[in-house]
């Protein structure tokens, strides 16, 4: 019998989801396919909490798919290995995907259609984790945007002009389901075992308020929204029509993750380079006894301790908090964004590689509309604005106000001052 290959990746959910979607239209049935990919799982821990994450949306998906005699297909390993043995063993009519903006992703695409159109087997890619894409926003002349606001402006333009961009279409999860019951496999099988942190659920009850809280962590009125987003266990059409209806302000960092995508995509380089080649000659100091305190939470800055401790713990940071624990490795202990970004890539439960090195970059200044480098954010000066009552450093720091809380490891106006002059002297040279 022929059949329709769906390959789950970032987009771990049945409803409108648009390459599952059209894959069920093909006039075939259709069998759900997830690979957990080992050219990404071997840089990650034993209890990695984003592998138990998948794990737990991909059993949930599972059991969804019993109730109609279905299953999802899992395997582990290389993938373009695997698509030589499902070739091999299944006569494969089509493949269908939701497409991946990273570098990696795009050159395990490529190669796995190279794979299929070797045996005549097409592979369909869908726009599904993002609602404009690459090339859809871009200048008159067609070039990329570098600066965030004008491309806000052309994305919210283009959503105006276009009514079917937020189209939401429900899977009918019942039929054109390929009936075989796949061995659902333990997670041990896959080489992981099962994480102590969780992702929580996300809630968009705060989405109304949005605005009033997101600067203040102890609030905890955030949406948690993040990891879902990052492996699409929620449509991002739902969340945009939402956010349009009650929180421009909600809608505005939707928006900057798409921002961030499309610079990775335009400029994959910024991986591994400055997005602003003027700031290459920065001599950072990189020390390695600094950075570890700073990863342990333990600079003597509360602010600063307080989220590295909540990353460490949970897996999670508040966003206002993630600009201040970043501003301060690059500026005050004058250490190279990457290995910030590096440290964070390993934490975050909702780590998304365009949104981390966008973010970092923009801490450092060393990135596309990013903060110049004399700004230079005073922790203490955040705390009082943003955690006045200490509840959140009190919450993640028990030893605050004792002896045993450490000293500050730097003078902020003696930091403040060595990093613009550091940056200065790097541009400087560059010039």
């Amino acid at each position: 019998m022929k059949t329709s290959i769906f390959w789950f990746r970032r987009d771990l959910r049945l409803n409108d989801n648009r390459a599952l979607n059209e894959a069920l239209k093909s006039g075939m049935p259709v069998m759900p396919l997830f690979i957990f990919d080992t050219n990404i799982t071997d840089e990650l821990a034993v209890d990695d909490p984003r592998i138990s994450f998948i794990y737990e949306n991909l059993s949930s998906i599972n059991k969804d798919l019993r109730k109609s005699g279905s299953s999802v297909l899992i395997r582990t390993g290389d993938p373009l290995k695997i698509w030589k043995e499902l070739i091999k063993s299944y006569h494969i009519h089509a493949v269908f995907v939701n497409k991946d903006y990273e570098p990696y992703a795009i050159k395990r695409d490529n190669e796995a259609e190279a794979l299929l159109k070797v045996s005549g087997i097409p592979l369909f890619r869908f726009t599904d984790q993002v609602i404009f894409e690459k090339n859809e926003i871009v200048k008159s002349d067609g070039k990329p945007y570098t600066v965030f606001t004008p491309y806000r402006n052309k994305w919210l333009q283009k959503l105006k002009d276009n009514h079917n961009a937020l189209t939401v279409e429900k899977t009918p999860v019942d039929s054109f389901f390929l009936r075989k019951n796949h061995v659902f496999p333990s997670i041990d099988k896959t080489g992981f075992r099962k994480s102590m942190i969780r992702a929580r659920p996300f809630d968009l009850s705060v989405i109304k308020e949005y605005h009033k809280y997101r600067d203040l962590p102890a609030s905890d009125r955030t949406s948690y929204l993040s990891p879902h987003l990052r492996f699409g266990t929620v449509s991002i059409r739902k969340i945009v029509k939402k956010a349009i209806d009650e929180n421009m302000v909600f809608l505005n960092e939707l928006i900057w993750r798409e921002f961030f995508m499309q610079i990775l995509f335009h400029f994959p380089g910024v991986v591994a380079d400055n997005f602003k080649p003027a700031y290459d000659d920065i001599k950072w100091l990189n020390n390695d006894k600094d950075f570890d305190r700073w990863s342990r939470g333990e600079t003597g800055y509360p602010m600063v301790d307080a989220g590295m401790r909540q990353l460490n713990q949970t897996g999670y940071m508040h966003n206002r908090v993630r600009m201040i624990t970043a501003g301060f490795l690059c500026k005050h202990l004058l250490t190279d964004w990457r290995r910030g970004e590096a440290y964070f890539a390993q934490r975050l439960l909702d780590y998304e590689l365009s949104s981390n090195n966008g973010n970092w970059q923009w801490a450092a200044g060393t990135g596309c509309d990013a903060a110049p480098y004399f700004r230079v954010f005073n922790p203490d000066t955040q705390q009082k604005k943003f955690d006045p009552r200490s509840e959140y450093i009190l919450e993640w720091i028990p030893e605050f106000g004792k002896k045993s809380y450490p000293d500050k490891m730097i003078d902020h106006n003696f930091a403040r001052q060595r990093a613009i002059e550091t940056y200065q002297k790097g541009i400087k040279r560059k010039s």
